[in-house]
């Protein structure tokens, strides 16, 4: 469970479905509303929640009484059969060097230092990576990653504050093909209050990345803030009218009771939830496994 950093959620989750059957000699209505809200105060989502719900009556038509453990054991296979047939987890390189990823998300999630501890991963793994610092109007982003540059031990391409992010984007590309690094990791603004320019923004850097790389980015990953639930949600989907996102790191999930949202967007918005930040350190981001991570929640 630690893998996930889900102590938080687990132990409100478990804790409202065992009130919810506490005393019950039979699963009657009251305990199934109890139980959806129990399942959406964790944030999986009111889709996720009912369709669990509805399983689960669907279960006790046959045997009126379930055991907390039944129903968790329930809740959990319900949530695999609907994930099973998706992809999650960090996604295959491209055959070309170099793999460029085109990071975004809106100021405050994390962004830049996921970022950081998504090119420890790779290094990790002995990817040579370079980062692209082109968020060049928010204050302190490029010395952020100029930071974890350094901590990690990775190259960095940046033009220092208010410069063209396009023109960064290109040169880390560039610099990237040249070295033969097998990934190139830009950071990009996250003003998402107003669209118009950020979709502008992303898509000069995509046509500019096309004239080293004519199919990059290869990903576009969105980070979010799992502690903000719905929020995070919304959030997904507005990235997705303004650029297309296809994959999602979900950040701070150690810090809240609302790591639900993780299995409501994959579910809601047919996404893949790629990485969880679980932590500060460099080596706090992990992998997402579906099944891992239900059982973590639920077991």
């Amino acid at each position: 469970m630690a893998l996930f950093g889900l102590g938080k959620t687990k132990n409100v989750l478990l804790g409202k479905i065992s009130r919810a059957i506490a005393g019950k000699s039979t699963v009657d209505e009251s305990t199934l509303d109890n139980l959806e809200e129990a399942l959406i105060g964790s944030d999986v989502g009111v889709d996720t929640a009912v369709n669990l719900v509805e399983a689960v009556e669907r279960s006790v038509k046959e045997n009126k009484y379930l055991s907390q453990a039944e129903l968790q054991d329930l809740i959990s296979n319900t949530l695999i059969d609907r994930l099973k047939s998706k992809s999650f987890g960090p996604a295959p390189l491209s055959d070309s060097k170099p793999h460029v990823i085109l990071v975004v998300g809106v100021n405050g999630v994390g962004k830049t230092t996921t970022i950081g501890k998504l090119s420890n991963f790779y290094k990790n793994q002995d990817k040579k990576v370079i980062l692209g610092a082109a968020d060049t109007f928010r204050a302190a982003a490029v010395d952020q990653l100029k930071i974890w540059s350094s901590r990690v031990g990775v190259d960095i391409v940046e033009k220092g504050m208010n410069t063209d992010p396009a023109a960064v984007a290109y040169a880390a590309v560039e610099y990237g093909k040249s070295e033969n690094s097998d990934l190139v990791i830009v950071d990009t603004a996250g003003r998402l209050h107003n669209k118009i320019n950020l979709m502008n923004e992303l898509s000069k850097i995509k046509r500019v990345m096309e004239k080293i790389i004519p199919d990059a980015p290869h990903e576009i990953l969105l980070v979010l803030d799992a502690s903000t639930g719905q929020n995070a949600l919304n959030q997904a989907k507005q990235f997705s009218k303004v650029t297309k996102v296809t994959g999602l790191i979900l950040t701070k999930m150690d810090g809240t009771a609302k790591g639900g949202i993780a299995l409501a967007i994959s579910d809601q918005l047919n996404l893949p939830v790629r990485f969880l930040g679980i932590g500060e350190g460099q080596n706090d981001l992990v992998p997402f496994n579906p099944e891992s991570f239900i059982k973590a929640l639920l077991e």
